[in-house]
């Protein structure tokens, strides 16, 4: 092998990493997403935007308001899991450029001044940034369970405002009895991978 994160980690963050299907009762606590977004902040992005907005669905009412949303396949998961995140992106992520990239703070006008172009780049960079918090909660030995069947526009009036856009909704936990599918196939490095 030559990598050099050692197989254990290897382990936990990719090849024995799976979307829980059932969670444990155990609670995801403050500490442990602090963790988890102190570490992932730091995945690169594009002028180093931060437009990813997390929003922690823990009280019952905001789940029961969240679940309606889902698709029926998604719904019990969601009901059931210790911790629930609406990923978004935020439209308006170049008004903290000026912070974020103190060398060129002008970049939030150069660059972000139409909002056609921010939504885009909003949308691909919030997605490198659900990834990177998706392996971060990995990296805390917990589940992530990403989903996409969801109705946007009903979570996003629910929750999220004209500016943000939904990515995903993700459980979040310990995984519990009988969590695991069948691991589905993956592509081999020559249908991926060519060189020119």
């Amino acid at each position: 092998m030559s990598l050099v994160l050692d197989a254990a980690a290897q382990d936990l963050l990719f090849r024995e990493a799976r979307t829980a299907n059932t969670f444990s009762d155990e609670p995801v606590t403050e500490e442990q997403v602090q963790a988890i977004y102190d570490l992932v902040k730091f995945g690169p992005t594009a002028f180093n935007q931060t437009p990813l907005r997390i929003t922690l669905v823990r009280s019952p009412e905001a789940r029961e308001r969240l679940v309606k949303h889902m698709s029926e396949g998604n719904q019990a998961k969601t009901s059931a899991a210790p911790l629930v995140a609406i990923l978004s992106a935020d439209n308006e992520f170049h008004e903290e450029l000026p912070q974020l990239l103190p060398h060129f703070p002008q970049a939030k006008d150069v660059f972000f001044s139409e909002r056609p172009l921010r939504e885009q780049s909003a949308l691909l960079n919030s997605a490198l940034q659900a990834a990177y918090f998706i392996i971060g909660v990995r990296a805390a030995g917990l589940a992530a369970g990403p989903m996409t069947g969801v109705d946007p526009a009903g979570v996003e009036k629910e929750f999220l405002d004209a500016d943000h856009t939904l990515l995903m909704v993700v459980n979040i936990g310990k995984p519990g009895e009988d969590a695991w599918f069948a691991r589905s196939p993956r592509l081999e490095f020559d249908q991926v991978v060519t060189t020119v």
